[in-house]
């Protein structure tokens, strides 16, 4: 595998279980960022695609790996680059979680995109912030 073109890591910390929140996260009908909306072919598995609208654009995807309960990788597949999106959630205590995203931009033609996914440098952690505070919520 080739080094990354480009690649981001960003993590915060819920009051939540592990467990709840890759239950809470894992259900698409959570998943809450206007005015994008989410469709998942079927359960959160490996195998599953995702698709993301937009109003201009509609991204497809792809769940490349599942560890049930603590990981998942899902694919977005550009024109000779793949932009990975790898969650991981761990167990802090009991009733306290972290969530990290690693975000990774590999491909002959990685380079080409390179303007378009900084954009996750600044969205990733208010959407992670915002999706810890709603498992809060939720819990």
């Amino acid at each position: 595998m080739s080094s990354p073109a480009w690649q981001f890591e960003y993590s915060v910390e819920c009051n939540a279980s592990r467990l709840f929140a890759w239950k809470y996260w894992t259900n698409v009908a959570n998943w809450n960022d206007p005015p994008a909306t989410f469709e998942l072919s079927g359960p959160f598995q490996a195998g599953a695609e995702l698709t993301t609208t937009l109003p201009d654009q509609t991204w497809h995807s792809v769940i490349e790996h599942v560890e049930p309960e603590q990981e998942a990788v899902i694919e977005m597949q550009l024109v000779d680059a793949v932009l990975s999106f790898h969650w991981k959630f761990e167990e802090i205590t009991g009733n306290r979680s972290r969530i990290v995203q690693q975000l990774r931009l590999t491909g002959p033609n990685a380079n080409t995109y390179l303007d378009k996914v900084a954009v996750f440098e600044q969205s990733v952690p208010q959407g992670m912030t915002r999706l810890a505070r709603l498992i809060e919520q939720a819990n």
